[in-house]
């Protein structure tokens, strides 16, 4: 489904008829979904993804309306301040004032009508009517904001910008004025700009080859035979495979024998900077769900001892399930945090990755809703509780042992300014880059995955090697 903004001079479709046209009494059941989901994100702080498969598991629905319901919900989280700003003038009442069900009604159909190519407006906006709520006067309203903005947006004659060129640039980008203003400090407004609209693209689906049982060669070679796939190979990971459209790749028979793992680029990056081999042992001390664990089982060639840990019992039994669906032997899933493993384990490792809990805020792409929740307090919070982990599991680190910090943040709180913390505090451990890596590292060893200039999430990763047995102490 084409994702661009229409193109200018476009009249409307016409189909559209005129104002009497009613609506029909049954909404399209891919916007109803959507429109569940999108108020449950709304109103009760769900996350996307969670909100939208408890909405999908209500109705059953074809492919093709899961491709569409998942299509609006993402791609209205992705550009939501964007469509306030253009759907504001034609409301006499403020978007924030109204309840949220009629919110993320015009928010959806106005995604729709300024997006989406393929979608005739009037279908649009007829399914928003039918879903407003009955209370007197509202599905008046909708109908006719909606029918203004349809009118007025198919020509894309956006209104006046904000007057301070930061909130127009977050505005027109869809962003938090907080994430804009630190992007631009630290990038420039060109880069800035770049890396905003890059984190509104719909992301690639990447698969990572099982190598124990295929080649991403072969895999790519079956999918395009069962499932009708288009495909190229990563440009980064050599098992890296990008695959076209086509259906849910958990219904896949190759997923179901194991032969793959859905996995973006960046991530794999970071389980290769470690570089665990055979036969050594090796830490996850945030495992769940076990993508990167598991990646890490493989490159050792399942030979050695790969140590899970997660807090979580149900969090861990992901990453059970991930481990049988592969077939991987290696992986001892054990439950507790990383500072309690530190008594059984303490410089026991020649590797540890530590995939810290943090903002999120490099995977926008793929979590759209994240940056409408963060606010700029939320990074020291972050960082103080990353630090603990970091402390932990440089315990397990034996003499002569590698250290990978990562974490799909770009922000420096969560990753420079910790790194430089941690070895200030640690003098036994030093930065280790590779000497060879697939994607350039900066000058300073940092892996800085960016989605405007990579095609990748954005991860940023670094590794130390600890260079004797001194200085570590019980956290």
């Amino acid at each position: 489904m084409t994702t661009r903004r229409r193109r200018a001079g476009r009249g409307a479709p016409s189909e559209w008829g005129t104002e009497r046209r009613s609506p029909p009494p049954h909404p399209s059941p891919a916007r109803a979904v959507a429109a569940h989901a999108l108020e449950r994100v709304e109103a009760s702080a769900d996350f996307a993804d969670v909100a939208l498969e408890g909405a999908l598991a209500t109705r059953h629905l074809s492919p093709r309306d899961v491709a569409l319901a998942t299509e609006l919900v993402y791609g209205t989280l992705r550009w939501q301040r964007y469509l306030d700003w253009i759907l504001g003038p034609h409301s006499r009442r403020r978007l924030e004032s109204l309840d949220a069900r009629v919110r993320v009604l015009l928010r959806m159909a106005a995604y729709q009508v300024a997006f989406l190519e393929r979608v005739p407006s009037f279908a649009a906006v007829n399914d928003a009517v039918a879903l407003a709520p009955r209370t007197p006067g509202v599905k008046a309203f909708v109908n006719a904001v909606l029918r203004a903005f349809a009118r007025r947006g198919a020509r894309e004659r956006e209104p006046r910008p904000p007057r301070d060129p930061l909130d127009a640039l977050a505005t027109r980008c869809s962003f938090p004025t907080w994430i804009a203003e630190r992007w631009v400090a630290r990038f420039g407004r060109e880069e800035a700009d770049a890396l905003m609209r890059a984190m509104n693209e719909r992301p690639p689906v990447t698969l990572r080859a099982n190598v124990l049982r295929v080649s991403r060669e072969a895999l790519a070679a079956r999918l395009a035979a069962e499932e009708g796939l288009a495909w190229r190979l990563a440009g980064w990971a050599p098992e890296g495979l990008v695959v076209g459209p086509g259906g849910a790749p958990g219904s896949w028979g190759a997923f179901a024998d194991g032969s793959f793992v859905v996995q973006d680029e960046a991530s794999m990056l970071v389980g290769r900077l470690l570089e665990p081999r055979p036969g050594e042992t090796i830490a996850d001390a945030c495992a769940a769900p076990g993508t990167k664990t598991t990646h890490l089982a493989e490159l050792m060639q399942d030979r050695g001892r790969v140590l899970a840990f997660d807090r979580e019992p149900g969090r861990l039994e992901r990453v059970r399930e991930a481990v049988a669906r592969l077939g991987l032997r290696s992986v001892e899933p054990l439950e507790g945090a990383v500072e309690a493993q530190v008594p059984r384990f303490r410089a026991a490792c020649d590797g540890v990755l530590v995939d810290a809990p943090c903002s999120n805020l490099g995977v926008l792409r793929r979590n759209p809703d994240v940056k409408w929740r963060r606010r700029a307090a939320d990074l020291p919070q972050n960082a103080a509780r990353q630090a603990r982990i970091l402390e932990a599991a440089a315990a397990l680190v034996k003499p002569g042992g590698r250290l990978v910090y990562a974490t799909c943040s770009l922000e420096p709180e969560e990753n420079d300014d910790l790194a430089h913390g941690f070895l200030a505090a640690h003098p036994e451990f030093r930065p280790d880059p590779p000497r060879e890596f697939p994607l350039p590292l900066d000058a300073d060893g940092t892996l800085r995955c960016l989605p405007h200039r990579h095609g990748t999430d954005g991860f940023t990763a670094v590794r130390f090697r600890r260079s004797s047995d001194r200085g570590i102490t019980a956290p």
